[in-house]
């Protein structure tokens, strides 16, 4: 098979993708040649879509795949006339624009001409998918998930009934913090927290009187360790396009709670504790329906270690280099 050529953001820009397919090409690369490039500009107004595009167009690989890894599909247009495959994580970058003219502009750049340009279409969920085919008309898409760091282990726990840990990962607008301080009054624990939280996270959780401790800028090592360290991994988000913690969660044999939406239902396996990430009665009584219940939270760490296995690096590699085959 002939160099893969890896295309990705801007290192400044977030770190998930960057983390997914990092575990990925580790695992490519012992039978692969590949070849990995990070766009110059991390922003995205007009001039930083012409550098980032020329820089994708200079570096292109005209005899062998290229792979733009995710959210800089714009840089499509200077892969014309090559074999390229687009990732596509989620749709936010049209969902959450308000402004018409502007989301107009994000499906015609960021997924239209792209669809037509790219090759295949790599979702990596079914919702993803569903979610594109909604906007536009392709026969190119396929689903292939996102592989878990084989650095995730199971370590064993005994559960602390009388204050459980709870990790809370990100501090997004997605990740349901303020529901979950909310939902957490009166139930003795300790919110672990990871991620910056601003003054109003602070107020409120001196308000609701919620023990909690704070951390951020960790490594891979220190996140892993937070897994094993917790009891209980938090994640009510409202949207997601994929759900890392949920498996990480899982391999490290920790209970999840997860909120009852795609693509987190699919990516769980059904093997968490589900509630209405909406509705603060839901996420309270998922905590104290945890905490209270033993044979329950056995039942959901064997379930989880079940569910992880179909998400192996060595599993989700496969299906890459069957796709690069396949061009």
């Amino acid at each position: 098979m002939n160099k893969i050529t890896f295309f990705h953001r801007h290192n400044n820009i977030g770190f998930s993708i960057q983390k997914v397919f990092g575990t990925l090409i580790s695992e490519i690369t012992k039978t692969n040649y590949i070849e990995n490039y990070y766009m110059p500009s991390y922003r995205s107004m007009p001039w930083d879509i012409v550098i980032n595009s020329y820089y994708t167009f200079k570096h292109r690989n005209k005899h062998g795949i290229n792979h733009v890894t995710g959210h800089i599909h714009d840089v499509l247009l200077a892969l014309i006339g090559c074999k390229c495959i687009l990732t596509v994580h989620d749709l936010v970058f049209i969902e959450n624009v308000k402004n018409p003219i502007k989301r107009l502009y994000k499906w015609i750049f960021w997924l239209y001409i792209p669809s037509l340009i790219a090759d295949k279409i790599v979702c990596i969920s079914a919702e993803t998918e569903r979610k594109i085919l909604n906007r536009i008309k392709t026969k190119k898409t396929l689903i292939i998930h996102n592989p878990l760091d084989p650095e995730f282990e199971f370590v064993d726990k005994e559960f602390n009934e009388y204050k459980p840990v709870i990790l809370h990962i990100g501090t997004g607008w997605n990740k349901n913090l303020e529901r979950t301080i909310m939902a957490l009054r009166d139930i003795p624990c300790c919110l672990r927290i990871i991620g910056k939280i601003d003054q109003k996270i602070i107020s409120l959780l001196t308000e609701f009187n919620i023990e909690f401790s704070n951390v951020f800028n960790l490594t891979d090592k220190e996140i892993r360790e937070e897994y094993v360290n917790c009891d209980i991994v938090n994640f009510p988000s409202v949207y997601e396009g994929f759900g890392m913690p949920i498996i990480e969660g899982q391999k490290t044999g920790r209970i999840v709670i997860a909120s009852k939406i795609e693509p987190l239902i699919e990516v769980s396996g059904g093997a968490v504790h589900f509630v209405n990430p909406s509705n603060i009665e839901s996420i309270r009584n998922g905590y104290l329906e945890i905490i209270s219940n033993k044979k329950y939270r056995e039942k959901l760490i064997l379930s989880g270690l079940e569910n992880v296995k179909k998400f192996s690096v060595e599993s989700i590699s496969f299906k890459y280099i069957q796709l690069y085959r396949s061009l």
